[in-house]
């Protein structure tokens, strides 16, 4: 049984009298562990024992946010029925995924941070990728279809057939089979689970240098993050454009009937198109700055574009496991009736003044949108 002993600074003091000598980031390593291990990784002296409490810090605070976050979607939008809807659904498995993926994530991470290295053995090491791994993908597949969702709503309007709750599920279920065919492979021999670079985490091999581990994330990259990007900005591109030229005929409109509007609660300042290009940016551009870090480590391995150090590994993880923090505010805080239930049972986590349920907010934030109601107001 290998003991596990406690952190060291001696790389730090060694560091600060002019070297490492021989010492490399591996030498923490259980020996147990030393077969998932690259030899890439065996050029490079140990990480500052700052960077680990820093990174163990940071895992600390994302984690309570997530947890408390989501774990607050998930009760409010399962405890209001105003708000049990089949779009809702979406929501709430959103919600649901990145809850996991930080309450099993942050956990063995911040311990290992403790000690600076991994030390919950091989086994865990896979699992641990593999639950990040598929948390990960449902949570982006989830935001495909909440996108989808409110294409088929606001674009294609009275046309489009609207979902149901068996459709919701089924559109559920499919991101989670869609998920787990994809991190399951691994465990089948196609790609393989290793330790990151700072050797406190553990993720896909892209470092191997033989084409069944390089097509494995190759192929990945396609469905779990390019396809997903492509369907997210295709459907926001659609949306923007179809409010934005509904706003329009609702303008002219108005000016034909002489007068201002044809809402009572429209503010000029603050128009449909406006509301939503915003929340569609805020969408694509967090999405964005989550995933892209991580997949550039990825081919940046695979194709040796660059070397990879062990403190460039940690930003990759860092920033996709911050997207489960910040999908609450997103595609819940930004929903008027959610934020007419957490003032309800929560006022003090409620920040400014709850929006009314029935303005155009909610169409943008929700997907239950008012705009085909508004075409016919129209026609």
């Amino acid at each position: 049984m290998t003991l596990i002993s406690e952190p060291s600074f001696s790389a730090y003091s060694w560091a600060s009298q002019g070297g490492f000598g021989n010492q490399t980031v591996v030498d923490k390593v259980p020996p147990e562990m030393l077969y998932l291990v690259d030899a890439h990784w065996y050029q490079f002296p140990p990480m500052n024992p700052l960077w680990h409490s820093l990174l163990g810090f940071a895992m600390v605070v994302l984690g309570f946010i997530s947890v408390m976050g989501n774990g607050m979607v998930v009760y409010i939008f399962s405890c209001t029925k105003a708000l049990r809807t089949p779009s809702n659904l979406l929501v709430v498995n959103l919600a649901f995924s990145d809850f996991l993926m930080m309450f099993t994530m942050a956990p063995p991470m911040v311990l290992n941070c403790y000690y600076e290295t991994w030390v919950l053995g091989p086994f865990m090491c896979e699992l641990y990728a593999m639950l990040g791994s598929v948390f990960g993908c449902t949570s982006i597949w989830t935001m495909v279809m909440i996108a989808n969702d409110r294409y088929n709503v606001i674009v294609k309007g009275l046309s489009a057939k609207p979902m149901n709750i068996k459709t919701a599920l089924a559109r559920i279920l499919f991101c989670w089979a869609h998920s787990l065919i994809w991190t399951l492979a691994p465990f089948f021999g196609w790609g393989r689970y290793v330790p990151e670079g700072n050797m406190t985490a553990c993720g896909t091999d892209y470092l191997t240098n033989d084409w069944l581990s390089k097509s494995y994330i190759l192929v990945y990259s396609v469905f779990c993050y390019f396809m997903p990007l492509f369907l997210i900005i295709y459907s926001y591109w659609f949306i923007v454009q179809a409010v934005s030229a509904h706003e329009k005929s609702m303008r002219e409109q108005a000016k034909k009937m002489n007068v201002a509007s044809l809402r009572s609660s429209q503010d000029a300042s603050t128009s449909a198109e406006h509301k939503l290009a915003k929340v569609a940016l805020m969408t694509i551009s967090l999405w964005f700055c989550a995933w892209t870090p991580y997949l550039v480590i990825n081919y940046a391995g695979i194709f040796q574009a660059l070397t990879i150090s062990p403190l460039f590994t940690i930003w990759g993880s860092v920033f996709a496991k911050a997207n489960a923090c910040y999908n609450p505010i997103v595609y819940a805080i930004s929903h008027p009736k959610y934020r007419a239930a957490l003032n309800k049972k929560f006022p003090s986590l409620v920040c400014g003044v709850p929006e009314p349920a029935s303005s155009d907010g909610a169409s943008v934030a929700s997907g239950a949108t008012t705009l085909t109601e508004d075409k016919s107001a129209a026609a």
